[in-house]
């Protein structure tokens, strides 16, 4: 059984800072694909950011140079700073990893940026 548990989520005034974490454990042998998605009230599920286990990373545009996404390989943790937060950036944030070829899924961590 793998489980993902996120954390580090909270509430932040527009212009601050938040790391979320994303800690892997159970049956693990070797994580893939690691990524970071969130959804906001009304909208669809969206792709932040991903990791590949060798480190290769890609964001989408509305983060690009605001966002880092990073992982520990021996931990099984992805970690997530967000800089210069923005109120567009509320949402509940999910993790994910690509185990075995299997899909797991946190259960969401919620940021909130106020204005």
């Amino acid at each position: 059984q793998v489980q993902l548990v996120e954390s580090g989520g909270g509430l932040v005034q527009a212009g601050g800072s938040l790391r979320l974490s994303c800690a892997a454990s159970g049956s693990i042998f070797s994580i893939n694909d690691m990524r970071w998605y969130r959804q906001a009230p009304g909208k669809q599920r969206e792709l932040v950011t991903s990791i590949t286990r060798g480190g290769s990373t890609n964001y989408a545009d509305s983060v690009k140079d605001r966002f880092t996404i990073s992982r520990d390989n021996a931990k099984n943790t992805m970690y997530l700073q967000m800089n210069s937060l923005k109120p567009e950036d509320t949402a509940v944030y999910y993790c994910y990893a690509q185990i075995f070829f299997s899909d797991y899924w946190g259960q969401g961590t919620q940021v909130t940026v106020s204005s």
